[in-house]
């Protein structure tokens, strides 16, 4: 299982075994890099063994408070070590970082499973009658030769739709996920599974600073400087990555204003000018004193890359291929360790979906009406969206926020599944809306849209492509806007301290005078490649391959997806390179899987 995963940590392989456990770590070395602190790791009295992915980010803290025990290393994983001896699973309380371990005390026989609030670092397990198996990735499980190698086919639809499988589930059967904020034990065959932390339960905030602007602000700014700092210890080199964007200038300026010296920086610039930001990310390198390496990326260096960026998925994704990309450049410039602006959009109202939200607000009268009246109005208000989602919103039997938050991060719509392969299944992404709905409709109506794309689109996949991309690479990844203490702060600020328009407002202000006013009145451009472009020139034949022995496999309608090939290659209206890239990503996993 180890051997499966020589990337996610090339410097030191530990294996440990006793009865009927057996423990297998690989470790890229970041926090004292000393040998006396590889893994799996004892106690002193040699009680318990453990093993860790991940950082404690406030692994000195803990450890002052933690004083008596007998410290043998200076890595945050003896501290985790040592902070379970005091308070048992009450530990995750005490935790902020990204995280999954197992640990074992050999005393009951008893084995913790534990993941990040976020679920930042990935944990798949595999229980039978028989075996239970945990790891970082599920090529690890399928190693084994224990796991049935067969696609869930119940998650199918799910996949389609939101371009990943959401926890518990994956796509292979019987595979599932800690869920993040989560913890099992696992004693005399029983395992039970439970929460330690509530994404809609943040801890309350003082009123004093939701009273002004000002204070919001100031609070803003104090939570984002901590989260950045705390993201900064390592002893290796770090650096980050800077698109020219609000975030990621926000986390190098931090980043800058912390730092004796210069941070390293790196971007991904095109050929093609509408998607291209190096110019600007190379005007914030400049204000911002940083030392910068600047990637062109053409489709003929993607095509060469591609075999390897594929097998980095270890679920299949239609998302990725730029952090793979980037982490490769990073990784190459002799860094270790990079923070990332990723989750701006989400809690500081950066979507289109957070102002699509507020107008849809301003017409929901409109579902009052029966559908044939409404059609003909809402076909010609919202015209910019795509003409089928557009339906599927206006089919809505009314805008609550289940129903209505679940189809703004669709790629496929249920409609398009249903073609595809015909009637689909519960949604789980609405279940877990309409489940929550009475603690969603609690906080701000703002929240409640941040809520809704951390828990589809975020969380699932842009955290979990993070993870697998970049530690492809053996490269850590690290994400200050997803620090819990930020998100539970930033639920509970009123929307008229973090208005839509114009988008991130909030964040610019916190942190005036550090960023340039000229970095919000740039149009959003996203860090995203030309795929429309490349998938109907350099990238056809490859897609064209994959697209027809995808359709050989019996298990989508015959002649659905030739026709979708087809309509994308005539450039017609409506047709999405994305949804052809998550079918050209799924046949290649399920063939180099063995699925």
């Amino acid at each position: 299982m180890t051997g499966a995963m020589p990337h996610r940590g090339p410097d030191a392989s530990g294996l440990w075994s006793e009865g009927p456990i057996a423990l297998g770590h690989r470790r890229l070395s970041i926090i004292d890099l000393n040998e006396a602190a590889n893994q799996p790791l004892a106690d002193g009295a040699g009680r318990y063994r453990l093993v860790f992915n991940g950082e404690i980010y406030n692994y000195r803290e803990l450890r002052a408070q933690l004083s008596g025990y007998p410290f043998r290393t200076q890595s945050d994983t003896e501290v985790l070590l040592a902070a379970y001896t005091r308070w048992g699973t009450g530990c995750l309380q005490h935790l902020n970082g990204m995280f999954a371990f197992a640990l074992w005390d050999r005393q009951t026989q008893q084995l913790l499973l534990a993941r990040d609030r976020m679920g930042k670092k990935p944990l798949y397990y595999y229980l039978d009658d028989q075996h239970l198996l945990f790891a970082s990735e599920v090529r690890a499980l399928l190693q084994t030769g224990l796991v049935p190698r067969r696609l869930n086919d119940s998650a199918l639809p799910t996949y389609l739709m939101y371009q990943t499988v959401p926890s518990p589930d994956t796509l292979v059967q019987n595979v599932r996920q800690i869920e993040p904020g989560h913890y099992a034990l696992f004693a005399r065959d029983q395992w039970v599974e439970q929460p330690y932390w509530d994404l809609l339960q943040p801890t309350p905030a003082d009123p004093v600073l939701l009273s002004s602007a000002t204070a919001v602000r100031a609070e803003v700014r104090r939570l984002m400087q901590g989260a950045v700092a705390r993201r900064m210890v390592s002893d290796v080199p770090f650096g980050a990555f800077l698109s020219g964007g609000v975030d990621s200038s926000a986390v190098v300026a931090l980043m800058a204003q912390q730092s004796e010296q210069p941070v390293n920086t790196f971007t991904i610039s095109f050929a093609e000018q509408q998607v291209d930001e190096s110019a600007q990310a190379r005007q914030l390198a400049r204000r911002f004193n940083t030392r910068h390496t600047d990637l062109c990326l053409r489709p003929t260096d993607l095509l060469a890359e591609l075999p390897k960026l594929l097998a980095s998925m270890d679920q299949p994704s239609g998302d990725g291929p730029n952090t793979y990309m980037v982490s490769k450049l990073t990784k190459e410039a002799g860094i270790t360790v990079a923070l990332t602006g990723l989750g701006g959009d989400e809690l500081f109202a950066g979507y289109s979906t957070f102002g699509r939200y507020a107008r849809l607000r301003q017409l929901r009268w409109l579902w009052q009406l029966p559908e044939g009246l409404r059609r003909p109005v809402l076909n010609t208000v919202l015209r910019t969206i795509n003409p089928t989602k557009r339906q599927a919103l206006i089919q809505l039997p009314s805008l609550a926020p289940p129903r209505l938050f679940s189809l703004f991060r669709q790629s496929f719509t249920a409609s398009e599944v249903a073609t595809l392969l015909g009637p689909t299944g519960a949604n789980p992404v609405a279940d877990w809306l309409t489940r929550h709905d009475t603690d969603l409709r609690r906080l701000p109506t703002l929240s409640q849209v941040s809520v809704s794309e951390l828990m589809s689109y975020a969380m699932p996949l842009l955290l979990r492509d993070a993870d697998q991309m970049s530690m492809a690479h053996a490269l850590e990844l690290r994400v200050p806007f997803f620090d819990y203490t930020l998100i539970e702060f930033l639920l509970q600020v009123p929307d008229t301290y973090k208005a839509a328009s114009p988008p991130k407002r909030l964040l610019v202000d916190a942190l005036r005078p550090l960023l340039p006013e000229s970095v919000l009145q740039r149009p959003k451009m996203g860090f995203s490649f030309p795929w429309a472009s490349w998938l109907r020139g350099d990238l056809r034949a490859f897609c064209q391959q994959r697209l027809a022995q995808l359709a050989q496999r019996d298990l989508f309608r015959p002649g659905t997806i030739e026709a979708m090939w087809a309509t994308f290659l005539r450039a017609e209206p409506g047709s999405s390179w994305n949804q052809l890239w998550l079918l050209v990503t799924l046949d290649d996993w399920l063939e180099r899987h063995g699925v």
